[in-house]
């Protein structure tokens, strides 16, 4: 059963109780990154394998994300700066003992390339937390192959 989680801003990325945060370098510019994330929201279920349903909602100021599992999320966008930060935070979700989830993309020039990097900031209840710690190193090969294939998406474009 879903339910809502508290109203947090993009300061929580640095304040979190939980904070897994991951980088990997690709060859796509900020800009093209950028646009994938941000514009393109259905497109993530062809390159985030976890995503099974990724669709803009509120005319583009929230989204509604289903995972393999049955995970669903509800979110509201907080940043779209392009081509340097796309975050949000999750409203609703089925995932219990969440309390707070913001998600931040910060993206940053490397070379002709750009530096992809990913905060998961959360709070919850102890046995949440223990479970999101836990689960850094799945959600490290996930984040990994999700921008990999990202990559590759946006180099046959």
């Amino acid at each position: 059963m879903a339910h809502r989680l508290r109203p947090v801003g993009l300061d929580f990325v640095g304040s979190a109780p939980v904070r897994l945060v991951f980088a990997r370098e690709v060859s796509a510019p900020p800009e093209a990154v950028f646009s994938a994330l941000a514009e393109d929201v259905p497109g993530w279920v062809d390159w985030f394998s976890a995503v099974t349903l990724a669709r803009p909602t509120d005319d583009g100021a929230g989204r509604e994300i289903r995972l393999k599992g049955g995970t669903r999320f509800q979110e509201t966008i907080l940043a779209a700066k392009g081509p340097e930060v796309y975050a949000y935070r999750i409203d609703e979700a089925n995932a219990p003992g969440a309390r707070a989830l913001v998600e931040e993309w910060r993206l940053t020039p490397a070379g002709t390339g750009t530096r992809v990097q990913w905060t998961f900031a959360a709070d919850g209840t102890p046995p949440f937390r223990m479970v999101l710690r836990l689960a850094r190193t799945g959600l490290g090969r996930a984040f990994r192959d999700a921008v990999t294939a990202l990559d590759r998406r946006l180099a046959t474009r």
